[in-house]
């Protein structure tokens, strides 16, 4: 009878290996396919499988964290908007508030060309609003370039050439052709300037 020998010694093969194994060990089963479609957690390989209880558990608290994620995202969405509506109102306040002082102004210039006089008295109206536009830039802190008679200085003058002078320093601004303005101490345009050029000076 040799099958019988075969399927004894088997069978004494498998009882050693479950008593080695120990009452407590637990044997995993080959799960089926139908058993993975069906939902049930399925231990990584080589991982400890896990228990319905703490499968369910985990699963949960994945569920708050991605929905605590989606309201943080909404959250700072709200917040950049709120940022870029405060940014524009601020602006529109600082734009009004200059337009503002330039009414004036404006309503000077149009009684000006509604006005009937001769050349000197419109000569002398636009000088009055040439000096109320001054006032107004200086109540925004912007102030001309100093130019005639003042030294050449490259970080605020511009120079479109030279001139010869004998009654001005060698490279002082002799004429001006556009006035510059700054801001406080930043340079809002360079004046447009021709330097004097006094032979004398060069020669010695």
């Amino acid at each position: 009878m040799p099958e019988q020998e075969s399927e004894l010694t088997l069978s004494e093969e498998a009882s050693a290996a479950a008593a080695a194994l120990g009452e407590n060990s637990v044997i995993e089963m080959p799960v089926s396919k139908a058993d993975q479609a069906a939902g049930e957690p399925q231990p990584a390989a080589g991982a400890e499988p896990v228990s319905r209880e703490q499968f369910d558990q985990l699963k949960a608290e994945r569920d708050q964290l991605l929905d605590r994620l989606a309201r943080l995202q909404a959250e700072f969405e709200n917040a950049r908007k709120r940022a870029e509506r405060a940014r524009a109102a601020d602006r529109d306040y600082a734009v009004g508030s200059v337009v503002e002082k330039f009414l004036p102004v404006m309503d000077h210039f149009e009684l000006a060309l509604k006005a009937d006089g001769t050349a000197e008295q419109l000569r002398s109206g636009v000088e009055i609003i040439v000096k109320q536009m001054e006032d107004v830039l200086r109540q925004l802190h912007v102030t001309p370039i100093p130019t005639i008679g003042a030294e050449f200085d490259p970080h605020h003058h511009e120079a479109l050439g030279t001139v010869e002078r004998h009654d001005l320093p060698d490279q002082h601004v002799a004429e001006e052709i556009r006035r510059g303005y700054k801001l406080r101490d930043r340079l809002l345009r360079p004046a447009l300037v021709r330097i004097a050029s006094n032979p004398k000076q060069t020669n010695e």
